[in-house]
C-alpha cells in the first residue's frame, strides 16, 4: 500500500512537472508584446526568436510540441499578440494553427486630414505604430490618401497603410465626372491643392463650388488666394488663432505673401470637395469668410469684405 502512495505521489509529481515545463511561461515573458514570424523563417530561427525575446524558456520543449502539433511547415507567418502568460506548448499550438489573438481595427480617416494629423491618430491607436517612418513616406502623398474608413491589423506598417489609401484614391476618382470641368486647363495636382483648401474653408456643397469660384478666379486675376487654412501648413493655427505676424511668414503656404497655389495640398479631400472645385460656381465675388458658426458671407469689393470681418468674423 506503501509503494502505492509513493508510486502515485511520484506519477503526480512528474505530470506536474511535465505540465510546468510545458505550460509555464518564463517570469519575464514579454506581455502585450507583438512577435513577427516571417514567411519562410525555419523552425530553428523561430524558435531562437522566442528565446531570445524572453517567450519561451526551453527551445526543445517548443519545438518537440511544433513537430507533435504538426512539423515545423506548418508554423503560420504572422503577428501574435501575446495578451496572455503563455508556456511553450499553448504558443506551438497558436503558432501552427494561426492564432494571432489581433482583432482588427477600424480606423477612421475623416476627409481633409492631412498626413500630421494621420500619423498621430495611427500612432494612438495602432500596435507600435512608426509615425516617423509614416510621414517620411507620405511627404509627397499628401492629397492623395484618401480619407475612408479602413479596417486594418493593428500592427499594419506604414507602407501599407499609405498603399491602401492611394489605392483607394485612384479608384475613388475614376467615380468623378470630369467632364465637368469648368476651367480651361486641366491639372489633376492643382484640383487636388484647391479641393484641400475647400475641405477647409467652406462646409456645404454650394458654399465649397462658390469659394472654388472664387479661388480659380483668384489665380486667372493674378491675385493672392489670401486663404487661413494654409498656415495648418505653417504653424497649426486656426482662423480664429491667426496674428498679424503670423500673416507675414515667410512660407510658400502663406497665400497671403505669394500668389499661386501652395506647393502641395494641405489635406486629403474627399470626394464632394474633389467635386466641388472642379463645378464651380461663377459669381461676381472675389472675397469670402466664414463666422465661428460656419456661415459663410461673400463680398465683391475689399472694403465689403473689411465690413463683413467687422460684424461676422467672431461671431
Amino acid at each position: 500500500m506503501q509503494k502505492q502512495i509513493i508510486y502515485f505521489l511520484a506519477g503526480f509529481f512528474v505530470l506536474g512537472c511535465v505540465y510546468i515545463f510545458f505550460h509555464i511561461p518564463p517570469k519575464d515573458f514579454p506581455l502585450g508584446k507583438v512577435v513577427t514570424i516571417e514567411s519562410g523563417q525555419s523552425l530553428q530561427q523561430i524558435t531562437s526568436i522566442l528565446y531570445s525575446q524572453h517567450i519561451i524558456y526551453s527551445p526543445f520543449f517548443f519545438r518537440v510540441h511544433v513537430i507533435i502539433q504538426g512539423g515545423e511547415k506548418k508554423v503560420q507567418a504572422g503577428d501574435y499578440l501575446l495578451d496572455r502568460r503563455e508556456g511553450p506548448a499553448d504558443l506551438a499550438y497558436r503558432l501552427v494553427h494561426g492564432q494571432f489573438h489581433l482583432e482588427t481595427f477600424k480606423a477612421t480617416i475623416p476627409e481633409g486630414w492631412n498626413i500630421f494629423q494621420i500619423g498621430d491618430y495611427l500612432e494612438k491607436n495602432l500596435i507600435d505604430f512608426n509615425k516617423k517612418k509614416f510621414l517620411a513616406l507620405a511627404k509627397n502623398k499628401e492629397g492623395y490618401l484618401f480619407p475612408d474608413t479602413y479596417f486594418v491589423s493593428p500592427t499594419v506598417k506604414p507602407d501599407a497603410v499609405i498603399s491602401l489609401m492611394q489605392n483607394n484614391f485612384n479608384q475613388k476618382i475614376t467615380s468623378v465626372n470630369w467632364s465637368t470641368w469648368q476651367v480651361d486647363q486641366f491639372d489633376l495636382k492643382k484640383v487636388i491643392i484647391i479641393a484641400s483648401i475647400l475641405e477647409e474653408e467652406a462646409r456645404t456643397t454650394e458654399n465649397r463650388r462658390i469659394v472654388a469660384g472664387i479661388l480659380w478666379k483668384r489665380l486667372a486675376l493674378g491675385m493672392p488666394l489670401q486663404v487661413d487654412s494654409t498656415f495648418s501648413y505653417i504653424n497649426g493655427k486656426t482662423s480664429e488663432q491667426l496674428t498679424l505676424d503670423d500673416l507675414k511668414i515667410d512660407s510658400p503656404y502663406n497665400t497671403y505673401l505669394y500668389k499661386g497655389l501652395p506647393p502641395t495640398p494641405i489635406g486629403n479631400p474627399g470626394l464632394d470637395a474633389i467635386t466641388s472645385a472642379i463645378t464651380p460656381i461663377k459669381t461676381s465675388y472675389l472675397y469670402f469668410l466664414s463666422s465661428k458658426s460656419g456661415v459663410m458671407y461673400y463680398a465683391k469689393t475689399f472694403d465689403e469684405h473689411k465690413r463683413n470681418k467687422e460684424l461676422y468674423l467672431n461671431k
